[in-house]
């Protein structure tokens, strides 16, 4: 069994990502680090996980962790990554990995360095919803790719929170608008050539709370907002020529909806629609990442995905800035 340490007591880990690392098959949770000893005592004492560290150096020393999660603030993710990198662990680290995409060459560095895998924690990648609409498109069904849609949004005003802390890498595209350009380019295989965006920003906290941009594909077109201060919604649409696909709950599922694929086709009365039940998509990113790290050929988030995905996210915000058409 792999044993895995984690760097933090984030609420992300405790509510999804530590249960299903519990119940992988490949994988176990041998330790959890904090600053503060006792909360990481707490936190190891309601999963059963036998080990706890004051610091993240101490877990990292450890002969007892193979790998370590990362669901640190966005500003000390490259740093911590890397520190486990050349510890010899194998790293997972939360998205967004980057607060841009020119830090993440000095991790890649440390990555091939010492063998280790390392990968941004794109879920959404893992999920068999996802899948299918890479094949449904791949093979034609909704005929020429010509429009892609989406949305996602929450309302989150809370001045505590890191997602309304610009320091610590907060804000709407850093920690949502991620996911539809992960989704679009997974799904289609295709990268940005040029964007335009309009951002806004909390006059209080510094931070993106709502975003709209336009991403020409060259044989198709991306448009999406994002938002940490809109009713919540999440949506993706791909539109082709014969035909479209929905994904109802792409990003969430199960929690925001049931994950649904819903392809609608010119010509048929009924919508056919894919269901995918109670998948649980950080399980299946962690097994994946065990089986990777043993020489697996499973398919992972590279960081060189990684980079790609950062570059278009820079893009966004230097087209917003400059009020026109940017180059990725």
């Amino acid at each position: 069994m792999f044993r895995w340490g984690i760097l933090s007591t984030a609420k992300i880990g405790r509510d999804y990502v530590i249960p299903q690392l519990q119940d992988s098959e490949n994988g176990v949770v041998s330790a959890i680090a904090s600053r503060d000893h006792a909360r990481a005592r707490a936190v190891c004492d309601r999963f059963g996980v036998p080990l706890a560290f004051g610091s993240y150096d101490e877990l990292l020393a450890s002969p007892d962790v193979d790998g370590v999660y990362i669901p640190l603030p966005t500003s000390q993710h490259i740093e911590w990554a890397i520190k486990a990198a050349q510890a010899g662990k194998h790293v997972l680290v939360e998205k967004p990995l980057s607060l841009n995409a020119g830090e993440i060459a000095a991790l890649i560095a440390a990555r091939d360095a010492a063998g280790v895998v390392v990968s941004e924690a794109f879920m959404v990648t893992y999920h068999p919803q996802w899948h299918k609409v890479r094949a449904l498109i791949a093979e034609g069904a909704i005929g020429r790719l010509r429009h892609v849609q989406g949305a996602f949004s929450y309302f989150n005003t809370d001045p505590s929170n890191m997602r309304n802390n610009a320091s610590l890498g907060g804000g709407g595209l850093p920690d949502i608008g991620v996911y539809p350009t992960v989704a679009t380019r997974f799904s289609t295989g295709q990268e940005p050539l040029r964007v335009q965006a309009t951002v806004e920003f909390d006059p209080d906290f510094g931070t993106d709370r709502y975003a709209s941009i336009k991403a020409d594909f060259g044989a198709f077109d991306l448009s999406f907002y994002c938002s940490t201060q809109m009713a919540a919604r999440q949506v993706m649409v791909f539109h082709g020529d014969t035909g479209y696909i929905e994904v109802t709950a792409p990003f969430n599922s199960g929690v925001y909806d049931h994950p649904t694929v819903v392809l609608e086709r010119q010509g048929h009365d009924e919508a056919t629609i894919f269901r995918f039940g109670e998948v649980r998509q950080y399980r299946l990113q962690a097994e994946a990442f065990v089986r990777k790290t043993g020489g697996s050929d499973d398919e992972v988030f590279t960081l060189e995905q990684s980079v790609l995905n950062q570059t278009f996210i820079d893009a966004i915000f230097r087209a917003a800035r400059h009020d026109s058409w940017e180059n990725v």
